[in-house]
């Protein structure tokens, strides 16, 4: 599942002449279900949305609060084309999921969001119609946003996580203790030749 998130302070949907959805500060939702998508993509991507940090805080601060600190909306568009596949030229749109199927399962994801939020905040265009989406962008803020839908991902996703706690961990230590780390490597061994009868091995490492 892909979902093509921007900041707003004003998106909404028309469908003929007729304004079907609109919302004021807030976030704006392009959504592409793929046909390998399942209920954890889908929880994925809802807990994600509802608390990237996006906002800035009330004394001004960026990147601070979610869509839901700020009682904000969200406006959610699905867009099949976002799982496009290009054939030289050609758009390609086998690995986004039917119709048939996609529907419910978007439905689903709309409920979910209510369910996690505010009902009122969520607002949604018409699926599978010809829309024209009027998004006022604010920043300009957009992030892709991909769930971690097979296997590799999922090892790739932790892999990312570990080397970033390691990462952590190390700047939680300070200078002072990778310093007292690296003298005591760097002690000599006292039964090592000085060096002086041209025997080198006190450079070595042991």
């Amino acid at each position: 599942m892909k979902a093509i998130i921007q900041r707003v302070t004003k998106a909404s949907v028309t469908v003929g002449d007729e304004e079907v959805s609109s919302i004021g500060r807030g976030l704006c939702v392009l959504l592409g279900i793929s046909v390998e998508d399942t209920q954890k993509d889908a929880d994925y991507l809802v807990r994600k949305i509802l608390n990237l940090r996006l906002f800035e805080d009330e004394n001004g601060r960026t990147w601070s609060k979610s869509v839901m600190d700020r009682d904000f909306e969200v406006l959610c568009v699905s867009q099949f084309t976002l799982q496009c596949v290009l054939k030289g030229n050609k758009p390609d749109f086998h690995a986004a999921m039917p119709a048939e199927l996609a529907e419910p399962f978007y439905n689903s994801i709309l409920e979910n969001m209510r369910s996690s939020y505010k009902p009122e905040r969520i607002k949604d265009g018409t699926f599978g119609g010809s829309m024209q989406v009027h998004i006022q962008n604010d920043g300009p803020v957009t992030i892709e946003l991909r769930s971690p839908t097979g296997p590799s991902d999922l090892k790739q996703l932790s892999k990312q996580e570990k080397q970033q706690q390691r990462k952590e961990k190390t700047r939680s230590k300070g200078p002072s203790e990778c310093r007292e780390r690296g003298a005591g490597r760097s002690r000599p061994d006292p039964n090592a030749s000085s060096g002086a009868d041209g025997d080198v091995s006190s450079e070595r490492e042991p």
